[in-house]
């Protein structure tokens, strides 16, 4: 036996590298169907698609956030960010309310240069900012 001849012959190189290949390729499509055959996929949120404006009282420092159309929000999603934290909506209404509809408005005392309107739907991890207004 030529150990020379050993180390040389490439011949059992290719069909070893191409059933590598096709188990990958196996384990990705069975990794892709059963995402979605699970129903896995199906389990992502959208953002509400809304307008909002913002009118600012400068003497008092408030901000009144109004919803000005589009899909009406569970309340417990919404989150006005106006003075560097998170709070919810019903912490700027007179009244708690269930769903943030067209017309609907709270006021939020605010400190920064920005305030922001963000959709955290309660059972996911994701969060969008809606809206954003630059402070007077």
């Amino acid at each position: 036996m030529n150990i020379k001849n050993l180390f040389d012959d490439d011949s059992a190189v290719s069909p070893v590298i191409g059933v590598i290949l096709m188990v990958a390729i196996t384990v990705i499509l069975a990794a892709v169907i059963g995402t979605f055959v699970l129903g896995l996929g199906s389990n992502v949120q959208s953002a509400p698609t809304t307008q909002f404006s913002f009118d600012y009282d400068t003497g008092a420092t408030e901000v009144t956030v109004t919803h000005d159309g589009g899909d009406t929000i569970d309340a417990d999603a919404l989150f006005v960010n106006a003075a560097g934290t998170n709070e919810g909506w019903n912490t700027g209404t007179a009244t708690d309310v269930t769903d943030v509809a067209s017309g609907n408005s709270a006021t939020f005392t605010y400190g920064g240069d920005e305030v922001r309107v963000i959709w955290q739907p309660p059972s996911g991890d994701t969060s969008q900012t809606l809206a954003t207004s630059q402070t007077p």
